[in-house]
């Protein structure tokens, strides 16, 4: 009974892995089981269990303290810190932004082809930007456990009635695909599971939610076990989905359309439309993510460089999460018409780099030397966590130098 009463509870955990699951997630998976199979579904199940671990001590921090991340490492390590932050994230929202819209007008044309890609992505970018501004936290949480439903259950009905005979489940490691190609696949993979920056959000929905104290840690456990459970579920779903219906030639975000075009072909049409929907879902329930819980981080930063003595809450009426906002929904509709600067992507993915491994490394400082002792990392969370590190150093290092 006690369970159950937990689960209905939770939410947190659904907003931060609904908005984690991006298109470039959902890309990753779909190229990676259109050319190995189910062989790296370990991948996906690792990608998220090292999530969760760094989710966990994001909110084992937080909980603890009373305070949000980038206040802790306002108060515990170099001023620089929230300097290089705050340039990565205008980098990365500015980017993620334009790729966000891109998505949800790719996936809404395919279902709709009446409008545009470009249409349909600005029209999704300005009803995120009313449903946060009009909705209440509750109201979005809401919203949001309707499309991580939506986009589970369409994928798991897909799966359910295809023959799923023949699909190579033999287990790949890195040093046996003997293919760089394979070994970027597998990165990409357990990269892409669950977000980056936008872990750091579910602080401030854990905040909204009330969990103020380390008596909502057992409680935040429930929460992020149940929600990256559905993210890895789901991302074996594309992967197994995209190793019967996806063509290997075919990059990008048009290899999900083409997923639903042989859907369509193989089983019904309405499965084409089916999928396409949980798409969609997918890709939308992102963008609000973003747009509603990005901004608290920019108006975090700012109440950090405020002169005044009385540090501000970030929250959504303030000047600054506004402008964040209206940045995340409006300039990169640029991107659209004029395509990526080389230099700008360049520069994102320098800044970039760095962000995993460092999130990481301050982690395993704060909840091992700050924290009280009652609260620190035990031995599986640091094992976890160090993973992490290693992982996300090796991505780092890949991208600089690919």
């Amino acid at each position: 009974m006690k369970l159950l009463k937990n689960l209905t509870l939770i939410g947190p955990g659904f907003v931060v892995a609904a908005t984690g699951l991006g298109a470039g997630d959902l890309v990753a998976a779909a190229v990676s089981g259109a050319s190995l199979g189910g062989q790296i579904i370990w991948a996906v199940v690792f990608g998220a269990l090292i999530k969760l671990a760094l989710n966990e001590g994001l909110a084992r921090w937080q909980l603890s303290t009373g305070t949000s991340i980038l206040q802790g490492w306002q108060q515990h390590l170099p001023r620089w810190v929230n300097s290089y932050f705050l340039i990565y994230l205008l980098l990365w929202g500015f980017l993620v932004g334009a790729a966000l819209m891109a998505a949800c007008g790719l996936a809404a044309n395919a279902l709709f082809p009446q409008l545009s890609i470009n249409s349909w992505a600005v029209l999704h970018s300005l009803l995120a930007v009313l449903l946060v501004l009009f909705g209440r936290y509750s109201v979005f949480e809401s919203a949001m456990k309707v499309l991580i439903l939506l986009m589970f259950t369409t994928v798991m009905a897909a799966l359910a009635s295809l023959d799923l005979s023949g699909i190579n489940l033999q287990q790949t490691l890195l040093a046996d695909t003997g293919m760089q190609s394979h070994d970027n696949m597998v990165l990409a993979v357990i990269g892409g599971v669950g977000g980056s920056v936008t872990l750091l959000c579910y602080g401030y929905w854990m905040r909204e939610k009330a969990w103020h104290s380390s008596a909502a840690l057992p409680l935040a456990r429930v929460d992020l076990i149940v929600a990256y459970t559905i993210t890895a579920l789901f991302g074996i779903g594309i992967m197994l989905l995209a190793a019967k219906a996806a063509p290997a030639t075919i990059q990008g975000n048009q290899v999900l359309v083409a997923m639903a075009d042989e859907l369509g072909r193989t089983l019904s049409p309405v499965f084409r439309e089916v999928f396409l929907l949980g798409v969609w879902a997918a890709v939308f329930s992102s963008m609000l993510g973003v747009w509603q819980g990005v901004p608290y981080l920019f108006a975090d930063i700012m109440a950090a460089r405020s002169k005044s003595k009385q540090r501000a809450a970030a929250d959504q009426n303030s000047w600054a999460y506004r402008s964040f906002l209206g940045y995340l929904a409006l300039p990169p509709m640029l991107l659209l018409l004029l395509g990526k600067p080389v230099w700008l992507v360049m520069l994102y993915a320098v800044t970039g780099a760095f962000f995993m491994p460092f999130l990481a490394l301050t982690l395993l400082y704060l909840n091992n030397r700050i924290i009280t002792k009652a609260h620190r990392f035990g031995i599986g969370s640091n094992i976890l966590i160090i993973l992490a590190l290693i992982v996300f150093g090796f991505l780092s290092l890949q991208s600089l130098f690919n």
